[in-house]
Formats: C-alpha cells, structure tokens, sequence
C-alpha cells in the first residue's frame, strides 16, 4: 500500500459517501440543511477517518483509533439512512444499508488485521 487510496475500505466509502450526497440531493428543500446536511457529514467522515488513520500508521493505536472513529460515523449514517427511509421513503436507502453493512464488515476486519498483524 502506497496510499489509503490503495485500501478496499477507502475506496468502498468514497463510492458510498458519493451514493449518499447524490440521494441527500432530492431530498426535499426543508431537509437539505438538516437531515441531509447531517447525513452528508456522517458519510464523509467515515473516509476521511481512514485516511486520518492511514495517516498515522505509524502508530497503530492511532491508526486503531480512526478506523474505530469510521465505524462510528458508519453507524451514525445508517440511523441517519433509518430515519430518512422511514420519514421520506426514499428508494435507494436499503441498498446504501445493505452496502454500509458490508462496508462495516469489512472495517472491522481490517481493524482486526491491524490490531493483530501491523508493524507500522
């Protein structure tokens, strides 16, 4: 690995960060400055907390602690996807679930790997 470009989680959450920006779009007026400004955000940090974390690979308590800092901005952004389904039904929001969840999996692995396997 070269960059935290290189890494499938990155990659991964900035094609769904994208999915989530385009749907947070066709929201209606009243909600582009609220749920979608929110929901906006929680994707987005979840890559840009990997790449922090890659960031400081050299210290893999720091790298552990930013790819924990993504799952939580993961999960913030499926209880965000929740409750714009429930309250705006909007089409695309159970395959972005079903991708955030396959998502987490795989930081979670990776968090995993770095925890038993990472020598900075």
């Amino acid at each position: 690995m070269r960059s935290y470009k290189d890494l499938e989680i990155y990659q991964l959450a900035l094609t769904l960060c994208l999915e989530v920006h385009e749907m947070s779009l066709k929201l209606p007026a009243y909600e582009l400055y609220e749920q979608g400004s929110q929901i906006r955000r929680s994707s987005k940090s979840i890559k840009d907390n990997i790449a922090e974390g890659y960031g400081r690979r050299r210290y893999k308590h720091d790298f552990i602690k930013y790819l924990v800092y993504a799952q939580g901005s993961l999960l913030e952004c499926i209880s965000q996807l929740d409750t714009i389904e429930r309250i705006h039904k909007v089409k695309e929001i159970p395959l972005l679930k079903e991708n955030y969840e396959i998502l987490g999996a795989k930081i979670y692995s990776f968090m995993r790997y770095v925890e038993l396997h990472w020598n900075g």
